[in-house]
């Protein structure tokens, strides 16, 4: 099989992988190469897959929609990262949601001055059709 982890700026992830292990919304699920065509909504949490070489790798998927057609396995998430141990993954995921949250926190800052902006334009163009 191969699996592409797509996001929405990038393909993160596009190889060959012989298992695939989720999180859907009723369970956990294994994908092996000879599994019928399947389609999943997925939940945040720990996605496993095994490549050719039969190593494991973990990647924290944030949600998402996992696809099989014939070989091609696809899963479409807004967040991905890789860890090579579960170790390695949380330390890796709280360094992600650390840097998502300090973005969040400078666009709600950016929007809000944006929005006092508009307000005093609004209220400098009242004030001027009044006079």
């Amino acid at each position: 099989m191969n699996l592409k982890i797509l996001l929405p700026t990038e393909i993160f992830l596009d190889q060959p992988v012989t298992k695939i292990i989720a999180e859907g919304e009723n369970g956990s699920f294994c994908l092996l190469p000879k599994h019928v065509d399947f389609i999943s909504a997925l939940l945040p949490g720990i996605l496993t897959f095994t490549d050719e070489e039969h190593c494991e790798y973990y990647l924290g998927v944030g949600g998402g929609i996992l696809t099989k057609t014939g070989s091609e396995v696809r899963i479409s998430t807004i967040y991905a990262v890789q860890g090579d141990d579960l170790g390695t993954l949380r330390q890796k995921v709280v360094e992600e949601f650390a840097a998502i949250n300090e973005r969040e926190r400078l666009v709600r800052s950016a929007i809000a001055k944006l929005e006092a902006d508009i307000l005093r334009h609004f209220v400098k163009q009242g004030v001027s059709a009044d006079v």
